[in-house]
């Protein structure tokens, strides 16, 4: 069982110590689950791998804290070991320490200023159907309701406002076949493409400032595909291509633009996830930035599940101890240090110290 009442770093690294590869989370989801209703103070409820816990104090604000427990496969970095102030192992930054401050603010905080949602779920390094908190999103979306969220990605420490959406699109440049040894009578999909990555190296991505906060966009091929055999001239030629767009922009605003952009050629919308505007402009999120980030935050460039919570109303920030540069790294650690501010500062907000 998880002894709620040890340092977080040794917490994290018991955490860690489960295995929890991203649809074998059932024995920590166990482990979270019996650890939390030991705990008077919270009512728990679980959807499959996904564990809930709430208080309920009757307080006009409720903030959601909510944070995975999977972790991307092993790769022989499992137990965990302590070096030089750093706790090596799979998970240790994304996001089992981030895991761990969400656990002792359970267990240290009975009477919060806020009422709060404690959310544990499975399943976020893998295909997005699969993602827990987009199951709750359906099944439970009352059990997620708030009036701000927090998810504990790894940030190194620095809260992270909204998130960009992303879009990826085929871009496919059309041909005639002939036999290569007869070229001119055919039309090369492939010499066409160039047109495509011409359009993308001459293309300046936005910076938009999106509720006093800076994001960057991209816009990237990151496949190309053509070709049907060594003779032949071929007719097809697909260039994949990601968007990362600021939150300024809905996902048929990112569509159109890129129709825009790839005019006269065809563009098919292989998936899209939505961006999350910041709103720090919220009284929690505010008083959370002052006190916890000391009035500093950024933009998060890239995607995570704060967009869930945008979905359902609620505005969310990023902000975990862990550095996302050595998320799924063989290596990853997470600095001890790190946790036990994020536990501190999380603990002084949460209580009303600071």
């Amino acid at each position: 069982m998880l002894d709620l009442t040890s340092d977080v770093a040794d917490l994290t690294a018991a955490l860690v110590d489960i295995r929890s590869e991203s649809g074998d989370e059932g024995s920590l989801a166990d482990a979270v689950e019996g650890a939390l209703k030991a705990l008077p103070h919270l009512a728990v409820t679980r959807d499959g791998d996904a564990v809930v816990a709430r208080t309920g104090l009757g307080r006009p604000r409720r903030v959601v804290v909510a944070g995975h427990i999977d972790t991307v496969p092993i790769v022989d970095n499992v137990p965990s070991r302590v070096e030089g102030g750093r706790l090596y192992g799979c998970g240790t930054t994304d996001m089992k320490a981030g895991v761990a401050v969400q656990l002792k603010l359970a267990a240290l905080v009975a009477e919060p200023v806020h009422d709060v949602t404690y959310v544990f779920y499975d399943n976020e390094e893998v295909d997005a159907s699969r993602n827990g908190l987009l199951r709750l999103t359906r099944n439970h979306p009352e059990w997620l309701a708030g009036d701000f969220a927090i998810l504990m990605e790894p940030t190194d420490g620095v809260i992270e406002g909204g998130c960009q959406g992303t879009m990826r699109v085929e871009v496919v440049s059309r041909g005639r076949r002939a036999h290569s040894a007869r070229s001119w009578m055919g039309e090369n999909a492939i010499h066409g493409a160039g047109a495509v990555l011409d359009v993308l190296r001459a293309y300046t991505p936005r910076e938009p400032e999106v509720e006093g906060l800076r994001f960057h966009e991209g816009l990237n091929a990151v496949f190309i595909e053509g070709g049907v055999a060594g003779n032949v001239i071929p007719d097809e030629c697909v260039v994949k291509v990601n968007y990362r767009f600021a939150p300024d922009l809905s996902v048929a605003d990112a569509e159109a633009h890129l129709r825009e952009v790839f005019d006269g050629f065809e563009v098919r919308v292989v998936d899209a996830a939505a961006p999350a505007r910041p709103g720090l402009d919220d009284p929690s999120a505010a008083a959370f930035v002052a006190s916890v980030g000391e009035g500093e935050a950024r933009a998060k460039l890239g995607w995570t599940d704060v967009s869930r919570f945008s979905e359902l109303g609620v505005p969310a920030v990023n902000y975990g101890p862990g550095d996302p540069v050595l998320a799924h790294t063989r290596d990853e650690y997470a600095e001890i240090a790190r946790i036990r501010e994020a536990e501190e500062r999380m603990v002084a907000w949460l209580t009303g110290a600071r």
